[in-house]
């Protein structure tokens, strides 16, 4: 056993690199199965799932996802928030959302089988959840609508970029350019990961 210096902290080797426990939420590695099983190699990464469950535990009202997948993110979604808060997601494809659907039916999380508009039936949004694909197809003022005053638009599957204006693909990325300059929003481009960010704006 090493020695330690006078009023040197313990250290626990084995949790010298995270962050946060390694454990992962039931709701969550239920999402990752189906995924698993599926092929489906789109799931929202641990390290921003994490993320999200942190911002969802700042959420009341209701917060939405656009694009289910296998559920993966409204699981981060739901293990973060507090149970007085909705979480509704959104996915197009009839299979996967009549799949997490079943999956989660005891859950408390509404699962609607339609695209991305079918949520303003749902709005106000405490905060939104979205990949930046699905984001570059979405009108940013169609988005800024459905979120309530203080409320939380949530893009990730980014590149990390260190210069100003960021970059994607050798040329300036329109998408994050207008988030993180709209005056209506207070915006951050947070990497999460050496490979991925996510952009988090606060409408003022």
């Amino acid at each position: 056993m090493m020695d330690r210096a006078p009023g040197e902290r313990p250290r626990a080797a084995h949790t010298a690199g995270v962050s946060a426990p390694p454990e992962l939420p039931e709701l969550v590695l239920r999402a990752l199965r189906m995924s698993l099983q599926r092929g489906y190699v789109q799931a929202s990464r641990t390290e921003t799932g994490r993320l999200l469950a942190t911002l969802a535990a700042t959420r009341t009202g209701t917060i939405a996802e656009c694009g289910t997948g296998c559920g993966v993110g409204a699981a981060w979604l739901r293990s973060g928030a507090p149970k007085s808060t909705r979480v509704v997601t959104a996915e197009v494809d009839p299979g996967l959302a009549h799949g997490v659907m079943a999956m989660f039916a005891d859950d408390d999380i509404d699962v609607i089988h339609a695209d991305w508009s079918s949520l303003a039936g749902h709005a106000p949004f405490s905060l939104i959840f979205m990949d930046a694909a699905s984001a570059r197809d979405w009108p940013r003022e169609e988005v800024t609508a459905l979120l309530d005053q203080g409320g939380m638009l949530v893009l990730d599957d980014f590149v990390p970029c260190a210069s100003w204006p960021p970059l994607r693909g050798g040329r300036v990325d329109d998408l994050r350019v207008a988030w993180l300059s709209d005056e209506r929003f207070t915006s951050v481009d947070v990497m999460v990961a050496e490979d991925t960010s996510v952009l988090i704006a606060v409408k003022r």
